[in-house]
């Protein structure tokens, strides 16, 4: 469950800085990030690839846990992370390949090397 909630945590701030690069700064970027499927020199998020799994295709133990964060998650937070989903585009684009929005996610994690996962709820 700890895992769950730092790559929960990880991912909201990968979105979270991700919605900041879209403003203006006055600060110099620390180093370009990359991203696929898009060349790396084109990608603004530092993912390297989207995954998206259906929450029922996960082991029952992971799917209690990402059920539980999910409920003690705000709509709030649910908006943010769809918001955030849909202003970047690998994430859009990963999405819509598969016949989905970002109304459809309810969870994300993303690994240190830059592995994003989304589970979508079941249906």
């Amino acid at each position: 469950m700890r895992i769950m909630m730092i790559l929960a945590a990880g991912a909201t701030l990968a979105f979270a800085m991700a919605a900041n690069a879209q403003t203006p700064s006055t600060q110099a970027p620390a180093q370009p990030p990359a991203a696929a499927p898009a060349p790396p020199s084109a990608a603004p998020t530092g993912i390297k690839s989207v995954t998206v799994v259906d929450v029922q295709e996960l082991p029952e133990a992971t799917q209690k846990q990402v059920n539980d964060i999910v409920a003690q998650r705000g709509d709030a937070d649910l908006q943010q992370l769809r918001s955030s989903i849909d202003t970047t585009p690998e994430i859009k684009s990963a999405l819509e390949a598969k016949g989905l929005t970002s109304a459809h996610v309810i969870a994300a994690s993303m690994s240190p090397d830059g592995a994003l996962t989304l589970t979508r709820k079941a249906g």
